[in-house]
């Protein structure tokens, strides 16, 4: 049955309107007077609501986990305007499952409040010291672990982390006011919470713990001490595509029959891999479909690397061609000779199987993913970012085949090619708008590195210790002299043919 041909004309979502939505519409079966909190989630963006969300929606849906609703926070500004926009739907969101066979839709509401912006987080900070309140989840973003580059550790150097680590009542960050919550709760005699990160980051988990013990050490040792002895910090890895909400994606929903301000639309994919490791109970996640394991390291090299990893591939050359989507990037014959070839040789190499799956067949997984013309995944959204997500997603890779002595002729190009695009103007001559928080520094190495490719590679902020190679600063510089003589197609034609 096609849910846009049955469609009733659109209903403004509401929790008192869900009943006049089409019968095509999935919606929840529980109450919102049925539910109590269990956990603060810090980042609520479309990744969120389509991933982490759905999975305790479907344990409200079957009668289960009812006292692990979620409250939604923000720490940044811009979070009021979803904030505005959620609650004035009761917290309710709209997902579009994209699939190219059809489309289906279902509102979910397991969010049952949404907490006001603050600068100095206080009603953050006292819903987080709440007992009720066992899980704090995040979605702050690759870049934003406030970590050192070269040497992987907290940088306690920072401006916001200064300001917190001496203003621990009024903390800016969301890290800060985790620790502040957490120095209440000690301080009430309550157990900590378990906090979890659910962004890509390798071992975000451990990464979590060194932000919020390496925070709370600068103002307080003891209590460093205590959630370091006493905190839980599971690794998980998430994935899921979730584009951007566009017009489209709204008026899709709106031929669904929904009038939502905030829907999502996502891939018919999802899979959550989270350690066993929890302080303060949890949902039964396992129920759901979420792997709970205490071997989470092998599942995250295996995404982050071929799928995270595949994504900068295919984005920063489309970027530079004018190639909309990363569906029409697999179309495109010159880029997916190049994905596949990187992948193949320089990647697959250094990851592991999981149980049930090899790099090879994780990568064919990958590929039909990649492929969903339904999945309107604009190469923008794939690219933004590259000053956190190359370092994260890419640089593992090359560091592994430089001591392996390998070829990285592949990732450095890859590099070249994300060197290329940060000049903001794609071979058409149209121009590419900003797209990284660190975007006018990257443009000006970018455009002076034309004459002097080392000047990119001195970024260590971003390459470490990775430019000490001999081997990839030399395939790097030949690279971006190819891709200025001969255009980025050139480069790709050069390398498919190298053995």
């Amino acid at each position: 049955m096609d849910p846009v041909a049955n469609a009733k004309p659109p209903v403004r979502l509401r929790r008192g309107n869900l009943s006049g939505l089409s019968k095509t519409v999935k919606t929840p079966a529980y109450e919102p007077a049925d539910l109590t909190p269990g956990i603060v989630h810090i980042g609520v963006g479309n990744f969120h609501r389509a991933h982490q969300a759905w999975y305790l929606h479907r344990l409200l849906q079957q009668g289960q986990a009812q006292d692990w609703a979620i409250i939604g926070a923000g720490v940044r500004s811009y979070d009021a305007d979803m904030r505005e926009r959620l609650l004035a739907q009761d917290c309710l969101t709209t997902l579009i499952e994209l699939d190219p066979d059809g489309m289906s839709a279902e509102v979910i509401g397991p969010m049952i409040d949404y907490l006001p912006i603050e600068d100095n987080n206080a009603t953050l900070i006292q819903t987080m010291a709440d007992p009720a309140i066992r899980i704090v989840s995040l979605t702050v973003t690759e870049g934003g672990y406030f970590l050192d580059a070269n040497t992987g550790a907290f940088n306690a150097d920072n401006e916001d982390i200064q300001h917190d680590a001496k203003n621990p009542d009024e903390p800016r960050t969301a890290f800060g006011a985790m620790v502040a919550a957490l120095r209440q709760r000690r301080r009430n005699g309550l157990k900590p919470f378990t906090a979890l990160s659910c962004d890509n980051l390798q071992g975000n988990g451990a990464i979590l713990r060194t932000c919020i013990v390496g925070l709370a050490r600068l103002s307080d040792p003891e209590l460093a001490g205590w959630i370091d002895q006493n905190g839980a910090f599971p690794n998980s890895m998430v994935d899921c595509i979730v584009p951007a909400t566009t017009d489209q994606v709204v008026s899709q929903c709106l031929a669904l029959g929904v009038d939502d301000h905030a829907p999502v639309s996502h891939e018919n994919f999802r899979q959550w891999v989270i350690e066993d490791s929890f302080c303060a109970g949890r949902p039964p996640l396992e129920q759901v479909g979420v792997t709970l394991t205490h071997d989470v390291h092998s599942y995250e090299t295996m995404k982050l690397r071929i799928l995270n990893g595949g994504h900068q591939l295919l984005a920063n050359v489309g970027e530079i061609l004018n190639v909309p989507t990363i569906s029409d990037c697999m179309q495109d014959t010159d880029i997916v000779a190049f994905f596949e070839k990187v992948q193949a040789e320089e990647i697959l190499p250094y990851v592991h199987a999981v149980p049930g799956t090899t790099g090879e067949e994780y990568l064919e997984l990958i590929k039909k993913r990649f492929s969903n013309s339904a999945v309107h995944d604009t190469t923008r959204r794939v690219a933004f970012d590259g000053s956190s997500r190359h370092p994260v997603f890419l640089l593992p890779s090359l560091r592994d085949a430089v001591v392996s002595g390998s070829s990285i002729h592949g990732l450095a190009l890859a590099e070249a090619f994300w060197c290329r695009m940060c000049t903001g103007i794609r071979e058409d001559g149209s121009e590419i708008a900003p797209n990284d928080p660190q975007w006018e520094d990257l443009q000006k190495t970018a455009l002076a590195s034309k004459t002097d490719p080392e000047l990119w590679l001195n970024q260590r902020q971003y390459y470490g210790a990775s430019n000490i190679s001999k081997q990839f600063s030399e395939a790097f510089t030949a690279w971006m002299t190819t891709i200025w003589k001969s255009g980025s197609r050139g480069a790709i034609a050069e390398y498919v043919t190298l053995t």
